[in-house]
Order: C-alpha cells, then sequence, then structure tokens
C-alpha cells in the first residue's frame, strides 16, 4: 500500500526504517523509523519518525500508521509523540520519572 506520499514502504513499518517523505515544498527528506507505540485500548500501533538535520539544529518528528501513512489528527498525532518523548526521558534517567 503506498504511503501518503507515494512511497511503497515495507508493511508494516520497522525500527531503523527510513522512508523518503516528500514536504509541501516539494523537497525529499529521510525520516527515520525510532519508535513504535500501541495504543493500549483499541491495539492500534503507530510509528514515531524523525529527521535528522545535516547541520546542528533539532529533528523534526512526524508519527505515521505501520503503512507509513500520516496521521490525519494531528491531536492525536501530538498525543503519540508526547507519549514516544516522555518514555524516551525516561529511558535516559534510567528508568525513574522525569
Amino acid at each position: 500500500m503506498p504511503s501518503s506520499n507515494g512511497e511503497a514502504p515495507s508493511a508494516p513499518l520497522q525500527l531503523s526504517e527510513v522512508l523518503q517523505i516528500e514536504t509541501n515544498d516539494g523537497v525529499r527528506r529521510p525520516f527515520k523509523v525510532v519508535g513504535i507505540l500501541e495504543d493500549e485500548e483499541d491495539g492500534t500501533s503507530y510509528a514515531v519518525l524523525v529527521h535528522e538535520p545535516d547541520a546542528e539544529g533539532e529533528g523534526e518528528f512526524i508519527v505515521t500508521d505501520l503503512d507509513g501513512n500520516l496521521l490525519d489528527n494531528d491531536g492525536l498525532a501530538q498525543e503519540i509523540l508526547d507519549d514516544f518523548l516522555a518514555l524516551a526521558q525516561e529511558g535516559e534517567n534510567g528508568g525513574t520519572p522525569a
């Protein structure tokens, strides 16, 4: 199944897989899968991807379904990203809450 950017990733997405995402300005950038989270209520899984800039600067995160399609619901995407970042922070702190 092609993703929203026309690329057909292997389904389902796996950790460390790289997708080429075309932005609104026509530039294609690589986004690497850095996390897969599952919604405990309905069992749906989501992938968190990051684009690391070549120069100094912060990475850009996106959230997709496991087929590589960007989520239409911005609120849900932000909630998933917040959960991912909280888990990552907890891991950096040795498993203790921040």
